[in-house]
């Protein structure tokens, strides 16, 4: 009898402790609520509103899910001893770090987006709320005031201050006063952008990990003006106009090669430190793709997404890769400590190798050859003789519907032009 129920409390015990523990967790004043959040940032006096959901708070695996429009993040969950939750933004070097507290308007989230970078020392910190149950991002349906606007279209953006950006190109799609879109510039995309039209005023924010983005503007006889705010980088304000057959400049053409040049060439080192160089014999008479990013750069992440699985199913036809990182700080431990963690969070399986701090003078420099290195991220496509056939700049995301079809289909039209070239150093290798 007594080891009967000896064998009945080993059973029932840690069962009873484990449903107390939940009830426990779920009572908890600092554990938040499962299900939809909105955030707001205060960026230079303007709310910059962002949507997150959070879910499997009681299993192994809690995550943050950062939502614009039709995008969807996610950021695993860790949970502080002091009730602090943390979402380390993946690939970038910031964090979400938020505490539940109690007001009179409920339960609230209250945190900060840390940027992690060491130099900057928490200089581009941006402080935010979070009230739980709400989907809405810049107006609340109940306040929704209509508007006779209409902003779905294609529309050529003009930076008044052309020292901060090149022109743009915005494509906007509108539904009632729900507005989302993107704006393109040379150098790649906002990501998608998701907010309203109200009255003649619209919004438009996006937050997917790196610093957010807040556009607002008015509208008067069918035109639009405003200023696009860089989060914690700066503001660019811009004039805009409806326009079919407006474009940006092509992105074929703007880094080349200089007068009498038909290579590149570098040597950096990798993620061991050892060297790495065009010349090396893993690249000789493969078609080699030069991939010019920053892990603190959207864009190049998103270019980088494609890449990586691209590279994983033609690996076996001949080509080659080689990430040249330039990254926030000039150091070779960050560098292995960031592209380490990139490497592994996108199953990168080609070179990656370590060019410097992120400033495209340096860059053109060390890229021996190039004009001018006008982004990040910049492709260099090279043949199976070694010589440079194109260089794209920028990136254009999936967000960009046709933009970025284009693209896909003229990279995988190139490749498989350059790969059913001969080698031209086979026959060596035989007699090798």
């Amino acid at each position: 009898m007594t080891r009967s129920i000896a064998r009945t409390l080993r059973t029932v015990v840690p069962f009873l402790l484990a449903v107390l523990w939940f009830d426990l967790a779920a009572k908890t004043p600092d554990r938040p609520a499962e299900g939809s959040w909105r955030g707001e940032f205060t960026v230079n006096g303007e709310p910059l509103p962002f949507n997150f959901e959070l879910a499997g708070l009681d299993g192994a695996t809690p995550k943050l899910t950062l939502v614009n429009g039709s995008r969807r993040d996610h950021f695993a969950l860790e949970r502080a001893g002091d009730g602090t939750l943390r979402a380390l933004m993946n690939t970038y070097d910031a964090a979400l770090e938020a505490r539940v507290v109690e007001g009179s308007q409920g339960r609230r989230l209250v945190g900060h987006y840390r940027d992690l970078v060491p130099k900057r020392n928490g200089a581009n910190d941006l402080a935010f709320t979070a009230e739980y149950d709400q989907r809405w991002r810049f107006v609340a349906p109940d306040r929704d005031a209509g508007s006779d606007a209409q902003l779905d279209g294609k529309w050529a953006i003009t930076n008044r201050d052309r020292s901060v950006a090149a022109n743009q190109v915005a494509l906007l799609k509108q539904d009632g006063t729900r507005l989302t879109g993107v704006f393109m510039t040379v150098v790649g995309d906002t990501r998608e952008l998701e907010g309203t039209v109200q009255g003649d005023r619209f919004w438009l924010s996006h937050f997917s990990g790196p610093s957010p983005v807040l556009i607002r503007g008015t509208i008067e006889d069918g035109e639009i003006q405003g200023a696009i705010n860089f989060g914690i980088y700066n503001i660019a304000k811009f004039e805009g106009r409806r326009s079919d057959q407006v474009e940006l400049p092509d992105p074929y053409t703007l880094t080349y090669l200089k007068d009498g040049q038909r290579s590149i060439d570098f040597s950096f080192p990798d993620l061991q430190g050892r060297p790495v160089s065009l010349d090396d014999a893993k690249y000789r008479g493969k078609v080699v793709i030069v991939e010019v990013i920053g892990t603190w750069c959207p864009n190049c992440t998103d270019q980088t997404q494609f890449l990586a699985p691209w590279f994983r199913e033609n690996q076996h036809r001949g080509v080659e890769a080689v990430a040249v990182a330039f990254e926030q700080e000039d150091s070779f431990e960050y560098f292995q400590q960031r592209l380490g963690k990139f490497r592994d969070f996108f199953d990168i399986r080609y070179d990656i190798v370590y060019g410097g701090i992120a400033d495209k003078k340096l860059a053109t420099e060390k890229l021996q050859g190039l004009n001018y290195m006008a982004a990040f991220p910049t492709t260099i496509i090279i043949d199976r003789r070694g010589e440079v056939r194109e260089i794209y700049t920028g990136y254009t995301g999936t967000v960009t519907g046709e933009y970025y079809d284009d693209y896909v289909t003229k990279f995988n039209g190139l490749l498989d032009a350059l790969l059913a070239e001969p080698d031209p150093y086979a026959a060596t290798a035989a007699r090798e």
